[in-house]
C-alpha cells in the first residue's frame, strides 16, 4: 500500500529538505540561527496565510459538503485526546497531569504538518476539498479543553468553572486562533476582487516561505531529541504509533462525511499530527505541573519528522485504498 516514489517524492520537496538542513546544521553544531523576531513574523505570515485561504475557500463552499466535514472534525477532537490520555495514563504509566498534556497536545493540530501535507499533495496533483484550512482552525480547541476537563474530573465545581474561563480566553485570544478565525473572516467577507489582490502575497508566497520556517523546525526538532532519555522507549513507540492509529480513525470519518481522497488524507494528516504552538501555550497556563521534556520532546522532536518524513505520504495511501474499497462495495451492491 505504501510506495517508495510517495516517500521519495516528499523527502525531496523543498520544505522537506530545510527542514533535514536545519537538523543537520544543529549536530554539526553550526552558528546557523534564524533570529526570534524572524521566526514570530514567519509564523504570523503562515498563520495568517492558513486562514485567510481558508476564507477564500468556504465564501465558495457549498454548505451541504462543508456541515458533515465539520462534524467528522469535531467528533475527531474529541476522541483523540481521550484515546491519548488513557494511553499517556495507563500504559505509559504518567502521572494525570503528563497524560493531560499529552492527550492536549497530540488531540490538537500542528499547522505545520498541516501545510506540509498540503504541499505534498499539490506536488502528487491531489486536491483537498478547498475548505479544509477551516477545519484545522476548529481542531485546534477542543482536545484541549477535553484534556483539562480529563484532569480536573473529581476537583471542585468552582475551582474548575474558574480555570475553565481562563482558558477559553486563553486558547480564543492566543495568536494561533486569533489569526487562523480572523484569516477566516477576511478572507471569507472579502470580494473576489480583492481576494485576487491579496493572492500573490498569502498564496503565492506562501510555499516559499514555508520552506524557509521549516529550517528553523529542523533545529528546533533536532535540540529536543536529547531530552527522550528518560521514558524513551514509551515516548518513541507512542509519538510513532499515535499518528498512525489517529490517522486511520481521522480516514475513516472523512470517508463518512463524503471527503473526496485528498480530503480524507488531510483529515488523516490532522488526526495523525501534534501540536506544538497552541497547545504548549494552554499547557504551561493550565497544568503548570507537566513535565515538558515529555510533550515538547514528542510532539516536536519524534512526532513532526515522523509525519513530515514517513507520515504524510502514508496516510494519503490510507486514503486511496479507503475509497477504492468504497467504490468497489458501492458497485458489487449495484449503486
Amino acid at each position: 500500500m505504501f510506495a517508495s516514489a510517495d516517500l521519495l517524492s516528499n523527502l525531496t520537496s523543498p520544505p522537506i529538505l530545510a527542514f533535514f538542513l536545519g537538523i543537520l546544521a544543529y549536530f554539526l553544531r553550526s552558528d546557523l540561527r534564524v533570529p526570534p523576531q524572524v521566526h514570530e513574523a514567519v509564523s504570523l505570515f503562515l498563520l495568517l496565510a492558513i486562514g485567510i485561504k481558508g476564507g477564500i475557500a468556504l465564501s465558495v463552499a457549498p454548505l451541504h459538503e462543508f456541515m458533515p466535514a465539520l462534524f467528522a472534525t469535531l467528533t475527531l477532537g474529541t476522541i483523540t485526546p481521550v484515546a491519548a490520555f488513557l494511553l499517556a495514563r495507563f500504559v505509559g504509566r504518567l502521572n494525570r497531569e503528563d497524560a493531560a498534556a499529552m492527550a492536549a497536545h497530540y488531540g490538537s493540530v500542528s499547522a505545520v504538518t498541516f501545510m506540509a501535507g498540503l504541499a505534498f499533495l499539490e506536488r502528487a496533483q491531489v486536491r483537498p476539498e478547498p475548505f479544509m484550512p477551516a477545519l484545522l482552525a476548529i481542531l485546534e480547541a477542543p482536545a484541549i479543553l477535553i484534556a483539562l476537563l480529563l484532569l480536573r474530573v473529581g476537583q471542585r465545581r468552582d475551582e474548575q468553572g474558574a480555570q475553565l474561563s481562563a482558558l477559553f480566553h486563553e486558547i480564543f485570544s492566543g495568536k494561533t486562533m486569533l489569526l487562523l478565525f480572523g484569516g477566516l473572516l477576511i478572507g471569507y467577507a472579502a470580494s473576489p476582487g480583492d481576494q485576487a489582490k491579496i493572492k500573490p502575497f498569502f498564496v503565492e508566497m506562501f510555499f516559499g516561505i514555508l520552506t524557509f520556517f521549516m529550517l528553523e523546525m529542523g533545529l528546533l526538532a533536532a535540540a529536543r531529541l536529547k531530552d527522550i532519555r528518560r521514558n524513551a522507549v514509551f515516548l518513541l513507540i507512542f509519538s510513532s504509533v499515535i499518528p498512525v492509529a489517529f490517522s486511520l480513525i481521522g480516514a475513516y470519518l472523512g470517508l463518512l462525511a463524503g471527503l473526496s481522497t485528498g480530503g480524507v488524507a488531510m483529515l488523516a494528516t490532522m488526526a495523525a499530527s501534534a501540536s506544538y504552538i497552541a497547545a504548549p501555550a494552554a499547557v504551561r497556563m493550565t497544568i503548570p505541573q507537566a513535565n515538558p521534556a515529555l510533550y515538547l520532546t514528542a510532539a516536536l522532536g519524534l512526532t513532526l519528522p515522523f509525519n513530515l518524513i514517513i507520515g504524510i505520504p502514508f496516510y494519503l495511501r490510507i486514503a486511496q485504498a479507503l475509497h477504492d474499497h468504497h467504490a468497489l462495495t458501492l458497485a458489487t451492491l449495484g449503486f
